[in-house]
């Protein structure tokens, strides 16, 4: 991937701005507001505000800010946040399947990693893991050239039918959630046969188990999904 790097654009806050901008984004690319990246970010919105005008008066501008009309990443700032997003997910795949790592555990451990290592180090990471094209919670991880295949699926939470469902990916922001869903069984890859959805939990059965299971609302928002046909 080629390099987009400043002297500012090396810094652990600024990469976390650009990768929280490329999520929230989506395969759409919208302008991101900067209330949703202070929640995102757990800062202060005002610091949100300053952090963003600095990035887009750079010389090199990461980010495209207009004040109450949201942020969207520079073709320079969209490189950087691809460029991490593949450092974090080769790091992810790496721990859990080398070193062993608790699924839960691989995301933290990669946010510290990501920011520090050199391509030479990111090619033989992934050489050594085969180039995988998902890391473990099912994400894409981008190409050496920053290219990434759009996955069709959609959260669990916005299915408007019953039938049975394979788990695409799993959101990898919170560890404890992580735990949870992987007690029962709905890790990717996972078949899911999925009864009914009530305003408050879902009913459905995994691979191999018998037993309905009754998913709350915040699990089922951390799921997506695909047919299984």
């Amino acid at each position: 991937m080629p390099p987009s790097r400043q002297r500012n654009a090396n810094t652990e806050s600024v990469d976390n701005y650009l990768k929280a901008i490329l999520a929230l984004s989506g395969p759409e690319e919208q302008r991101v507001s900067s209330t949703s990246l202070a929640d995102r970010l757990g800062v202060a919105p005002a610091s949100v505000t300053n952090m963003l005008q600095k990035l887009a008066s750079s010389l090199l501008p990461l980010v495209e800010y207009e004040r109450h009309r949201g942020v969207l990443l520079s073709a320079a700032g969209k490189r950087r946040a691809l460029e991490v997003l593949r450092h974090h997910r080769l790091i992810e795949t790496f721990l859990y399947e080398v070193l062993d790592y608790p699924l839960e555990e691989v995301h933290e451990e990669a946010e510290r990693l990501e920011h520090f290592i050199s391509e030479r180090f990111e090619e033989r990471i992934a050489v050594k893991l085969g180039h995988p094209k998902f890391d473990p919670h099912g994400h894409c991880i981008p190409a050496m050239d920053g290219k990434m295949p759009k996955q069709i699926s959609v959260p669990l939470t916005d299915l408007r039918e019953q039938g049975t469902f394979v788990v695409d990916s799993v959101s990898d922001q919170d560890a404890l959630l992580l735990r949870r869903l992987r007690a029962h069984g709905i890790t990717p890859g996972a078949r899911l046969q999925v009864a009914s959805r009530p305003p408050d939990d879902f009913v459905l059965r995994t691979s191999g188990v018998s037993k309905a299971l009754h998913l709350s609302r915040d699990l089922a928002a951390a799921v997506r999904i695909r047919s299984a046909h």
